[in-house]
């Protein structure tokens, strides 16, 4: 499991590295990499364009399903709603995140997952072993970003 959060913040040092908020994923299945995402909103001015959605596209192309029923994503941060009801949408079986949104006192991502609204629930599980790392990534980005920005 750690290797794959691994490779989920590999994701998103790429992202960064490309002036991009640095979110990653990768999906899993039968215990090997299925798929990998990074943040390309800016690069590709697409709203829809998060780690967590570029990877289950991926990954659907590859399986020639959009069913991903026993599919396990890692990703570096805690999903947005939007990401939350597209991981919903393509039967993932279990999201493992590894930093928590600082906004997210709310539990609106377990909500989305886990509604009773939905067909097809959602294990979600925090892994904090890498939080340090991700979280001075997205602390540095930011820094970084408002710099610019004041420039």
């Amino acid at each position: 499991m750690q290797n794959f959060m691994n490779e989920a913040f590999k994701e998103a040092k790429k992202a960064y590295n490309l002036g991009e908020v640095p979110i990653g994923a990768v999906i899993v299945s039968d215990g090997k990499i299925i798929s990998r995402g990074y943040n390309k909103r800016e690069s590709k001015q697409n709203a829809l364009m998060h780690a967590e959605i570029i990877a289950i596209d991926k990954a659907c192309k590859k399986l020639k399903s959009w069913r991903l029923e026993n599919a396990i994503m890692y990703v570096s941060l805690e999903p947005c709603p939007m990401c939350a009801g597209a991981i919903a949408a393509s039967r993932i079986k279990k999201v493992i995140y590894g930093c928590k949104e600082k906004s997210s006192g709310d539990n609106l991502c377990e909500n989305i997952l886990s509604s009773a609204r939905l067909n097809h629930k959602v294990e979600i599980e925090y892994n904090d072993t890498l939080e340090n790392e991700i979280s001075r990534l997205l602390t540095q980005f930011f820094k970084e970003k408002r710099q610019k920005e004041a420039n």
